[in-house]
């Protein structure tokens, strides 16, 4: 219990050991590491009945063959995670390939990688130690995945990992600039062929391969590493003004704002990430929206951080609150009651969450969980 970043995920209930909080459980898995008899075993449950996550086999593998999922698609956030993931996914596909003796035909590729967070990263830096013909896809201009989204200099929570035969990342937490700098050392020094600014925007079977469609080029490969995370499109609101350019899904550098009448809609870690961001700048006035009663499955750090400006009067908390409407100058909230709010705003932030890319996967013919397809 005390093993756990998060605090109180597990407690002692009459002598015997229960989830608490089993919503604040992000996958850090410290408790499987230190419980002394082995009773503890972290995972993402019952796939069969997770309309979220993929269905997969003990590979990583999906119901379509020789096509993996790699990092937090699989349902287990953390950097941690996502790079032994895309490791062992392609462990997998080099015990096939020795296994059958199977060699690509010319313009086949090995292996195809979609994504270049720490999954993607991890699982070529595995295809070139092995000497696969492979290739990485990635929709941004830039390597890192969701982190690459994250405020600057937040800390980034990584546990120890091995990343063989180039090395390590031996500290619990990084900067996002840090790790993002120990990312691009890691391509550079191995020269792995990532291609930057290229969405996936199709896959098909055809005899005996994938045929993968980017924005730019088209691929055939034997095997397909899907590690495009969970993070989608940011999802919208839908309000009255809700186009105009002072709103943002992002946060990026809060130094950037002082002195401003700011509104963080939202009530997940990232939302209150950007509050205690922008609550740190001069004579900022921020308010956090959030339309439940109070903050839930927050990390623990965040939690206390939070509840401290709260205090301070430096964050004003609106719970059970919706956005109506966005103006030049102003918001319009309404509370549980249905009173309207009128607030002075220069700048909203919407943290509502993502579009996650499942219909997308379903298209494709990935299948998951639940007795309806995403």
């Amino acid at each position: 219990m005390k093993a756990c970043p998060e605090g109180d995920v597990l407690g002692l209930v009459g002598g015997t050991a229960v989830v608490i909080y089993g919503l604040r459980c992000v996958g850090h898995a410290r408790c499987e590491e230190v419980c002394p008899v082995g009773g503890i075993e972290v995972g993402v449950g019952d796939l069969k009945s997770r309309k979220d996550v993929p269905l997969l086999d003990d590979e990583m593998q999906t119901n379509l063959p020789r096509v993996f999922v790699a990092g937090e698609l699989g349902g287990i956030a953390l950097v941690k995670n996502a790079a032994l993931q895309g490791r062992r996914t392609v462990e997998a596909v080099v015990e096939r390939i020795q296994g059958t003796g199977y060699k690509a035909a010319p313009g086949t590729l090995d292996l195809l990688i979609i994504g270049a967070g720490p999954a993607g990263l991890s699982a070529s830096l595995m295809a070139k130690t092995h000497g696969l013909s492979y290739a990485a896809l990635e929709k941004e201009d830039s390597l890192g995945g969701a982190i690459l989204h994250y405020p600057r200099r937040k800390m980034v929570l990584t546990q120890p990992v091995d990343l063989s035969p180039w090395g390590a990342l031996s500290r619990e937490e990084y900067t996002k600039e840090d790790l993002l700098d120990v990312f691009w050392r890691l391509v550079t020094e191995n020269q792995l062929q990532i291609n930057f600014g290229e969405p996936m925007e199709s896959m098909e079977r055809l005899n005996g391969h994938y045929v993968v469609r980017s924005k730019l080029e088209e691929y055939r490969a034997r095997h397909v590493v899907l590690a495009i995370g969970r993070r989608g499109s940011p999802r919208k609101l839908g309000v009255p003004g809700e186009e105009l350019p002072k709103v943002m899904y992002r946060l990026v550098d809060a130094e950037s704002y002082s002195k401003k009448h700011l509104l963080i809609v939202g009530g997940g870690d990232s939302a209150v990430e950007a509050a205690i961001g922008l609550a740190r700048q001069t004579d900022n006035e921020v308010a956090l929206s959030y339309r439940k009663e109070k903050l839930f499955r927050i990390k623990k750090k965040n939690q206390e951080k939070i509840e401290v400006l709260f205090d301070q009067g430096k964050v004003t908390p609106i719970f059970s609150s919706n956005l109506r409407e966005v103006r030049e100058d102003a918001v319009e909230l309404e509370l549980a009651d249905g009173e309207i709010v009128e607030r002075r705003n220069d700048f909203v932030f919407v943290f509502a969450g993502g579009v996650p890319p499942f219909r997308f996967l379903n298209q494709m013919g990935v299948q998951f969980g639940g007795e309806e397809a995403c």
